[in-house]
Formats: structure tokens, C-alpha cells, sequence
């Protein structure tokens, strides 16, 4: 079954072919610096959620991954903390994006 273009526009992608991104309501976006690298590309974040410090353990997220940036300690991240664990997140951004409550 096939679907014409407007029944694809109507869900969200845009006429040009870029693909819809969803907002999503169950993570929390801080910034942290990464202390230690651990086995199997995971990493120690000192983060500051909702103005506790907290250690997150992070691993870099798929285009990251992909795109092969590296994170060592030392650097300052964009994370992905899931709202239902604290202490598990992802490294979205190398770097402090704007927006993200950093000063």
C-alpha cells in the first residue's frame, strides 16, 4: 500500500524530504564535563540536574558515534539524562549547546 506525498507531509516530514524529529518529553537536557572513560565506551559525567551535582554514566549517542567524534576527559558535554534514571544518560553534543541552561 502505498501513501501519496501529502498523507507524508501530514505526518510530520516536510515537502523537501527532511525527516521529522520528535521532541521527547521523558529525557532531561544538561550540561556536565566528563571525568573518566570506563570499558565498552562509556563515560563519567559530572552533571548538574536540576542544581544537584550528580555522576551520570554515559555513553556517546549513535551519530556521534557514527560521525566519529571523540570525548575525552576533560571536555564539557550536552547530555540526554532519561527522567526515570538519574544516574544513565547520553552524550548528544561536544561541547555546551545553547538553550541548555549553561552559563
Amino acid at each position: 500500500m502505498s501513501m501519496s506525498a501529502s498523507a507524508i507531509v501530514s505526518r510530520g516530514a516536510s515537502s523537501s524530504g527532511d525527516v521529522a524529529m520528535r521532541e521527547r518529553d521523558d529525557v532531561i537536557v544538561c550540561v556536565g564535563t566528563v571525568v573518566a572513560e570506563h570499558r565498552g565506551g562509556m563515560y563519567e559525567v559530572d552533571a548538574d540536574i536540576g542544581g544537584a551535582k550528580r555522576k551520570v554514566l554515559a555513553r556517546r549517542a549513535g551519530r556521534m558515534v557514527k560521525a566519529w567524534v571523540r570525548v575525552i576527559p576533560g571536555d564539557e558535554v550536552t547530555i540526554e539524562v532519561s527522567a526515570f534514571d538519574l544516574g544513565r544518560g547520553r552524550i548528544v553534543y561536544r561541547g555546551a549547546r545553547r538553550g541548555t541552561g549553561a552559563a
